[in-house]
């Protein structure tokens, strides 16, 4: 086992002493502290309540509907105003401490770098929250270094306001160890322990180490607070910061409810990927961060609902006022000029004559469903869309699919999938340039046929998946990262993969299969695109033409650009959700499937990847020019969704469909001319297998 405190190993023994019953000594406050806490929490309480309303005359809606002022007292009070001296000089003191506390430049307790401008605005702009008794969501785009600032926070907390803790910070498991690196490289002045761990270790961890209170800030993770939750609420945290924030979006779920009965005097939300779906969802939020202010669900929601008589303008002026006092939200685009932006490319793919027909036979099976006659039951319409996508990456995600018994691997393995195809001619490519790539996608087994991949072609690689243990997560980071590695690919799943890991050292990224919710893509492709990234980062997106992928990536970009909406526009659309309905399905089943049996597979030329490379080139040119002159107030001038460039893919596409149609045309000729039938030259190309597979594969 293996337990931090500082950042650094701590041997805690094996006393398995029975921890039943500890509510004495340090795990629970004296009583004058407790008395301290719940007057901080009311000070704080009358604090906000007047920020809120001097901010704006909309909070005067919600705290007239939902709660009494809690500056009035419950006894009686003098009416006598206070005198114009008292009050000058409450003001002068008011002015003084936020004087003092603006930090021009980097704080001195920040070690081993310094914090960049915007960073020390993010840092002034928590401070301004706590001293008026705000909670906040920091929500700056991903890769601008959103825990750097909350360590400084935490850092002001302790050498300016004397306050050392305790604090927390809930996180995924996956970060963990990146936030005790970030605490251990830039503010080890602060004592960090971290809890996780199996049951018993958690035991012994907790006596020896967190119980105590000898400590300023507890790592955790979002299982740990459900699990430990009975010793979590015997403190009092000053501050509790939520990493990946979008997790408490559902109040119902068991985290945010867990998380809603910790005893807490301040809170600070953490994500690059705000609001995807409703208004519900931002009431959700701002309803954890002030539940005596947003208490109805109803209210907000008619507040911010579009199909009442307010405009647009009104609308967009009424949320940006809700949102104002407790959201920062800055682009790379509009603070990080020397960040160029990511381009990237979607690439079309064609299907392999194996996946056309097991893509057919999959089709054929619900025949009936999509042809709009026979039960249709969702949870089979979704496992059948499942199916399909899983064809469009590899036909030998199938049992039965890959040719054997012997199981090894050859050129079938590329040969039998489009994807495969592409991935193969542009990989050299991209070693020779001296670039290293990240490789996501959605399905673990078919990250066991990329490794079986890169095995074959003696690619130096490593994996990150939902089941790779925490060291081995820890130490293959950084493997890759380490200076001059000789790993070439990193492949990851979309979700374990895509969240609060640093690979800047790759400048490729390749989106193997696309998610639903296109804001995990984004948090793949940032895992590259992001501070310390020192070269043009190119992303490619592949989707297999004419079949439900082209949907998927469709109806993810629409979700885009209502996160675009929601917060750089500040439109919300009413409270729909974003679930798929049964016709949906069908829909997106139904496209392409009656072209399946006429497409060709890919034929991709090396010839066609040099032109796909030369156009990202032209294009980053294109973009450097724009940043020599780019001013935070002139950013408007490119794209600001995600900071990504998006190479037309048209003429590539088109150059392709010109080749397909020069080829049917040849073969029509050759059939005309040819009585007993040849097979056409892309089926050979298909069938050129050497009945080989993978062991891996199979073992798994």
């Amino acid at each position: 086992m293996e337990v931090y405190r500082s950042g650094k190993e701590m041997d805690i023994g094996t006393d398995e002493e029975d921890l039943n019953g500890i509510n004495s000594g340090n795990t629970s406050s004296s009583a004058v502290d407790q008395l301290e806490f719940k007057s901080k929490i009311e000070a704080d309480r009358s604090k906000r309540f007047e920020f809120l309303l001097k901010q704006t005359e909309i909070f005067t809606h919600f705290m007239s509907n939902n709660v009494k002022n809690p500056t009035k007292s419950k006894g009686k009070q003098k009416k006598d105003k206070q005198s114009p001296s008292v009050v000058e000089h409450q003001e002068r003191t008011e002015k003084k401490i936020k004087q003092l506390f603006n930090f021009q430049n980097s704080p001195p307790y920040i070690k081993n770098g310094e914090l960049r401008d915007y960073q020390i605005r993010g840092l002034n702009w928590m401070i301004s929250l706590y001293e008026n008794g705000i909670n906040g969501i920091l929500a700056d785009e991903m890769g601008l270094g959103k825990t750097l600032q909350t360590i400084s926070m935490l850092g002001y907390l302790k050498h300016v306001k004397n306050q050392g803790g305790p604090h927390i910070v809930v996180a995924p498991k996956s970060t963990l160890q990146s936030w005790l690196n970030e605490f251990e490289k830039w503010c080890p002045s602060l004592d960090v322990v971290c809890l996780i761990g199996q049951k018993d270790e958690r035991q012994v961890l907790l006596k020896k180490l967190l119980l105590p209170g000898e400590w300023d800030v507890c790592v955790t993770s979002y299982e740990m607070c459900i699990r430990e939750k009975s010793v979590f609420k015997k403190f009092n945290w000053r501050y509790m910061i939520i990493d990946e924030a979008h997790r408490i979006k559902n109040e119902k779920s068991k985290l945010s409810e867990t998380l809603r009965e910790f005893k807490t005097q301040s809170r600070l939300l953490i994500t690059g990927t705000p609001f995807q779906n409703n208004s519900h969802e931002l009431w959700a939020l701002l309803n954890f961060l002030l539940p005596d202010v947003f208490n109805s669900s109803e209210d907000f929601d008619s507040w911010f609902n579009t199909n009442t008589c307010l405009g647009d303008n009104a609308l967009i002026q009424r949320l940006h006022a809700v949102l104002k006092p407790f959201l920062l939200r800055r682009l790379k685009l509009e603070v990080e000029n020397g960040l160029k932006p990511k381009n990237e490319i979607k690439i079309s793919v064609g299907l392999s004559k194996m996946q056309r027909e097991w893509y057919t036979k999959i089709l054929m099976k619900d025949f009936d469903i999509i042809n709009g006659v026979g039960m249709m039951v969702k949870m089979r319409l979704l496992n059948t869309l499942m199916q399909l996508r899983k064809c469009t990456n590899h036909p030998y995600l199938f049992d039965g699919a890959e040719p054997g018994p012997p199981y090894t691997t050859d050129t079938h393995l590329v040969n039998n999938s489009g994807k495969m195809v592409i991935l193969d001619k542009l990989l050299p490519k991209l070693q020779a340039q001296g670039s290293r790539v990240l490789i996501f996608s959605q399905m673990t087994r078919m990250l066991d046929i990329l490794e079986d991949y890169c095995l074959w072609r003696n690619y130096q690689y490593c994996r990150l998946d939902g089941q790779t243990p925490h060291e081995d997560r820890n130490r293959q980071i950084q493997d890759y990262n380490m200076d001059n590695s000789t790993k070439f690919i990193f492949m990851l799943s979309t979700r374990a993969g895509g969240l609060g890991i640093n690979l800047a050292t790759a400048d490729v990224v390749i989106i193997y299969d696309s998610d639903w919710n296109p804001q995990m893509d984004l948090q793949a492709m940032d895992r590259a695109h992001r501070i310390g990234q020192k070269k043009q980062v190119r992303v490619f997106r592949f989707i297999t033409e004419n079949t439900v992928e082209e949907k998927i990536v469709e109806r993810a970009e629409a979700k885009l650009r209502l996160d675009k909406l929601v917060i750089q526009e500040g439109l919300l659309r009413g409270s729909a959700g974003h679930s798929l309905k049964k016709d949906e399905i069908i829909e997106i089943m139904r496209f392409g499937a009656n072209h399946i049996s006429a497409l060709k597979e890919s034929e991709f030329t090396d010839d066609d990847i040099d032109a796909l490379l030369a156009r990202i080139d032209i294009k980053t040119g294109e973009d450097t020019l724009q940043l020599d002159t780019l001013t935070e107030s002139s950013s408007g001038i490119l794209k600001p969704q995600g900071q990504v460039t998006m190479i037309d893919q048209e003429d590539f596409a088109k150059k392709k469909r010109e080749r397909n149609r020069t080829t049917r045309s040849s073969e029509t000729s050759a059939r005309t001319q040819q009585t007993n039938g040849h097979k056409r030259k892309s089926d050979v190309f298909a069938n050129k297998e050497n009945n080989v597979g993978s062991k891996k594969r199979k073992i798994r």
